[in-house]
């Protein structure tokens, strides 16, 4: 190695030769009021510690996972009372493995699971439908007029008539495919729920309904009280079977996976401490580096609590970026401080030295990431917003923990005699190439032309593929059944089954007509709604379409002894309005009591990306055409509906937020480094990173969605760090006339080394992630791997080469 030096700040053995006085403001308030300073911080995090425990919430929200005033979900808000049905649901099936519906003793137990989902907190009770509901009826024409009642007999005692009558009943009723299985095996309980419980006025708690679900269902039925049995995932051996799907479920299961989720970020703790402690030799120190970055979670829990905000299983990956985010700083203080003291310099002197050298570089990069997080805000999406004020909450208060509480702990503590030393072997032993020294020199060929030439052509080829891979990301999901988990997850398995037993899917995609009072049963509104329903069944994935049009249609003919001719919207009003009376019995869910509003409903096969946008742009376009004063089309309800919406403002938000959070990071790298060209070196390799992860995501199967929009943007806050640090010495040096070679190479011996450090032991913390059974943190465990080894890399190798290009000569 060339002219490596630690600074030109004096060696002082004695903490007495040190002035207290010198120093900023800042440091003179902090060191020299030490005790004052730790017994204040220890108070704090003792009573934010306290808010977290007895304060801190999981309150996972379906009103949070929707994107507030996009205009599709303002309609649907605006007019969900009239809606019932399509919006958050939750389907349960209940399967006869030997034998089919028409078992006395399987209605009995389709019975118990009806009345205990209807006495369930949170059930919209008036919607739900079963082979129990009286609301789900049959109609039939004779020869005296229309008959009907509801498809479970009244007086149902079990006997073989009563079997028999409700045969002929579920025939009658049309709701083969629907609510009974295509093979009579199963039938489904249709359970919409209340945003808020009629009793308390309490947000509905998805989790405790989901207990609900499992104790009083699927282990008394399916398990027989064998609740173990039921938590290995696997399905029961007994005679029927529970089958459940919807968002709460799917909460539910989350939620449930997240105890394994804690343990892994136990693991990422305990493998940040092995990996540190092998390189330092310094079991106090490493120690400091840990406790630090675990009490900036602690504050920001404490502080999310206080402020009355609530985690959900999507922010909870935020808890371990604010740790990987404190150890990252937190080493690095760590390792200045072990130099100073391997070169002589007292413990307390060397904490104070290292404040100087690392604060601003420090405190740039954690501002950097806050307003990073912070631009997140933007996005429409409730549950995005709140992960935004969480971790620029846990950013803030790294300043404190890390940047100067690490330092001030570490003047007490110092680091191990052993761990100085070490230092002295390893700074030896790379100044005669050797160790590390060999590593360090194969760095510094990247600061000469024919080096940096190579580095900079491959990272822009890389670029220029991984920009057109990036191309094919898609917005939403792409794969059937809850992305969120494993594809041999109980719910996908459940959802597997739904899907292939029953012709109409849990997928609804409803176009609201909107008039004034009796206006649905105007002949030109039901006209277009027939051909906005025909419109929309020429999509190959739109298995059928429902609306007010279809009862019309049948009761015209039945008015008239089943007339196939007359199964058509008639011009006579009073026919019209007969046809609504009748519809009002047996289908109220198609049009609300003044007959102001009515849905088209398309039931879709799945809700991958691609089926939606084909949807939306068919039901767009009608839309526009057809709306008048008189009467508008409306998007979108259903579960489908919002969901075409929630994908609408993920791919705007998409590369908005990039461009925001590049925009906040490139204005701190230039306060920071005083020079454009510095910005663009240290904001390039980020760029390269963040491409490189979309081709990865597009590699892998993963959409942009809720629960990965914000992963990149996570990426390059954590990112940045490693240019920062790594610059700002760099660019100390060859301001004090260093070379570029000999200004990197002091770089990569103060800073860089942490920079490669930290990054393997971030990336190794976050690749256990693969083994979750949450799939979404599983991927997201890969991508956040990826992005810390490729912003280590790009730091280490892109600085160097790009500095040569435009750093050669940085003026002072």
């Amino acid at each position: 190695m060339g002219n490596i030096k630690q600074d030109t700040m004096p060696v002082i053995r004695d903490v007495r030769d040190f002035d207290p006085r010198t120093g900023n403001l800042l440091e003179r308030m902090v060191f020299n009021h030490r005790v004052q300073f730790v017994l204040l911080m220890a108070l704090i995090t003792l009573v934010l510690g306290y808010m977290a425990v007895t304060r801190l919430e999981l309150r996972p929200s379906f009103e949070k996972m929707i994107p507030q005033s996009q205009p599709y979900i303002q309609n649907f808000l605006q007019n969900r009372d009239s809606l019932r049905g399509l919006g958050n649901s939750v389907r349960v099936v209940v399967e006869n493995t030997q034998g089919d519906i028409f078992d006395p003793e399987y209605l009995t137990v389709l019975k118990q699971v009806n009345d205990e989902l209807f006495l369930t907190s949170g059930v919209d009770r008036a919607w739900m439908k079963s082979l129990w509901s009286p609301a789900v009826r049959w109609t039939e024409v004779t020869e005296e007029g229309f008959q009907g009642g509801p498809v479970m007999p009244d007086a149902y005692q079990g006997s073989p008539s009563d079997i028999e009558a409700l045969r002929q009943n579920i025939n009658r009723a049309g709701i083969v495919g629907s609510l009974v299985a295509s093979d009579f095996k199963s039938t489904m309980l249709i359970v919409p729920l209340l945003d808020k419980n009629s009793a308390t006025g309490q947000s509905i708690n998805y989790y405790q309904f989901a207990k609900v679900i499992e104790e009083q269902l699927r282990d008394k039925i399916e398990f027989a009280g064998d609740s173990a049995a039921r938590q290995s995932g696997e399905e029961g051996s007994g005679k029927y079977k529970v089958r459940v799907i919807g968002f709460a479920k799917l909460i539910g299961d989350l939620i449930d996976g997240l105890i394994q989720v804690m343990m892994f970020f136990g693991l990422a703790v305990v493998s940040a401490f092995v990996i540190i402690l092998l390189y330092t030799r310094c079991i106090r120190s490493t120690l400091l580096v840990i406790l630090c970055s675990l009490t900036a979670v602690v504050w920001q829990l404490g502080i999310v609590a206080w402020l009355g905000y609530a985690i959900d299983p999507y922010s909870i990956l935020v808890p371990f970026l604010i740790f990987a985010i404190g150890v990252s700083h937190a080493a690095q203080k760590m390792n200045g401080i072990m130099q100073d003291i391997a070169q002589g310099t007292h413990k307390l002197v060397a904490a104070r030295y290292t404040f100087r050298r690392l604060f601003i570089a420090g405190v740039t990069a954690l501002l950097s990431d806050a307003v990073g997080f912070a631009v997140l805000m933007l996005i429409d999406i409730p549950v995005i917003q709140e992960l935004a004020i969480t971790a620029s909450i846990g950013v803030a208060v790294l300043i404190f923990t890390t940047l100067l509480m690490m330092p001030v702990a570490l003047s007490y503590v110092g680091v191990s005699a052993t761990a100085a030393k070490r230092a002295l072997v390893i700074d030896k032993r790379a100044a005669e190439h050797r160790g590390f020294g060999k590593l360090w020199d194969l760095l510094d060929l990247f600061t000469t032309r024919k080096w940096a030439t190579g580095a900079v052509l491959v990272a822009a080829l890389m670029g220029i593929g991984g920009f057109i891979v990036s191309l094919q990301l898609k917005i939403g999901d792409l794969d059937s059944g809850a992305p969120e988990l494993h594809e041999d997850s109980r719910y996908n398995r459940d959802n597997a089954y739904i899907t292939s037993h029953y012709a109409l899917s849990s997928d609804l995609f409803a176009v609201m007509i909107k008039t004034g009072p009796e206006g649905c049963l105007n002949y030109q509104t039901l006209i277009l709604a027939d051909r906005l329903a025909w419109e929309l069944q020429q999509h190959p994935q739109v298995q059928a379409t429902s609306s007010l049009v279809n009862a019309v249609r049948q009761i015209t003919a039945g008015s008239f002894e089943g007339n196939p001719k007359m199964n058509s919207v008639q011009r006579n009003q009073d026919m019209l309005n007969y046809a609504a009376q009748q519809a009002s019995v047996n289908a109220p869910e198609l049009f609300n009591t003044d007959c102001s509003l009515m849905p088209v409903i398309a039931f879709l096969k799945d809700h991958k990306a691609e089926t939606l946008d084909g949807v939306v742009a068919i039901a767009d376009k009608f839309a526009r055409e057809n709306s008048t004063e008189e009467r508008q089309f409306l998007l979108a309800a259903g579960s489908a509906g919002i969901e075409a919406a929630t994908n609408i403002v993920v791919r705007e938000a998409n590369r908005t937020m990039l461009i925001y959070v590049y925009s906040a990071v490139i204005i701190f790298c230039l306060i920071a480094f005083r020079s454009w060209r510095a910005a663009v070196v240290a904001v390039l390799p980020l760029v390269l990173t963040s491409i490189l992860c979309e081709a990865l995501m597009v590699a892998m199967g993963i959409g942009v969605k809720v629960a990965t929009l914000p992963v990149i943007a996570l990426g390059v806050g954590i990112g940045i760090d490693y240019a920062l640090y790594l610059l700002s010495v760099q660019l100390h040096y060859q301001r004090h006339g260093m070379s570029l070679s000999d200004a990197y190479q002091n770089a990569v011996a103060f800073t860089g080394r942490v920079v490669g450090l930290v990054g393997i032991t971030l990336a190794v913390g976050v690749i256990t992630w693969a083994w979750s059974p949450i799939k979404f943190q599983a991927d997201m465990g890969i991508l956040l791997a990826f992005m810390f080894l490729w912003n280590m890399l790009g730091a280490l190798i892109l600085i160097p080469a790009l500095s040569h290009f435009l750093l050669g000569k940085p003026k002072a």
